[in-house]
């Protein structure tokens, strides 16, 4: 090391592989941070450990470490190009229409989210009535479920708001209209998690359950099960039986840009 390099210390490798995403973020937001502020000579990540059998071109790691210039202690790096498209608006995701309805709840009500499992982010912490942030338990008996009991797994919603004025908790499962009955079966998998987390935190709040669905080109839901769709063309269609909060969020978007 030369006393003009920066040295970070972050472990890369996860099952035998460069996968380590927590780490993967961190360490490229860091160096992206030095770079930004105008370091130009090396950036070293040590204590990674990773072999030189781990490097592969096209891993994420490795393209963005060719970008920054980064380097990873003892191994050498493959010269590679960034791909122009890697980067891109999803446009076909099943969760594009949660993403809209979380957005849309926390501007434009006074309600919001205490879960959220978004694809594409981390799982996040159930929020209790006090403001604790708790993770969800994965398994509701873990030694069951590794001897093969896969019915211990506990089901999480993609998405839960609470809507404080009506005393209301609503879980939402996320789908792509063509899986919409796929999504409604799943609202009969929420009873452990509403009995464990939330009729444990939010004793005196009703729960009610919807899907909300992204795509197609309908402009109508039959399903009473089904809250929201969010179709292809960006049309906002509340189902027969939506949350009120649904309806107040929706309502004060239009109201907002009319």
């Amino acid at each position: 090391m030369k006393l003009s390099d920066i040295e970070i210390s972050g472990r890369l490798i996860k099952s035998d592989s460069l996968s380590h995403d927590p780490n993967i973020g961190a360490l490229s937001i860091i160096c992206a941070v030095l770079r930004k502020l105008g370091w130009k000579n090396d950036l070293v990540i040590t204590k990674h450990g990773l072999k030189q059998r781990h490097i592969k071109a096209n891993n994420k790691f490795i393209l963005i470490a060719n970008k920054l210039d980064i380097q990873l202690k003892y191994l050498t790096l493959p010269k590679t190009e960034f791909h122009h498209d890697y980067w891109h608006y999803d446009k076909t995701g099943e969760k594009l229409g949660t993403i809209f309805l979380h957005i849309v709840v926390e501007n434009f009500t006074k309600g919001y989210s205490i879960f959220e499992n978004h694809a594409g982010s981390e799982k996040g912490y159930f929020i209790t009535a006090t403001g604790e942030y708790i993770p969800l338990a994965k398994y509701s008996d873990g030694e069951k479920y590794k001897t093969g009991n896969k019915d211990k797994i506990i089901h999480i919603p993609d998405l839960i708001l609470i809507d404080c004025g009506r005393s209301e908790i609503i879980n939402v499962e996320g789908k792509k209209y063509q899986f919409s009955q796929n999504g409604i079966n799943k609202l009969n998998n929420y009873d452990f998690i509403e009995k464990n987390y939330i009729k444990k935190y939010y004793p005196n709040f009703t729960v009610k359950r919807t899907v909300v669905l992204y795509g197609s080109r309908e402009n109508k839901i039959l399903e009473i099960e089904i809250g929201f769709l969010l179709n292809e063309y960006g049309n906002l269609i509340l189902g027969i039986k939506a949350p009120a909060l649904f309806r107040e969020a929706i309502k004060n978007l239009l109201d907002f840009w009319s």
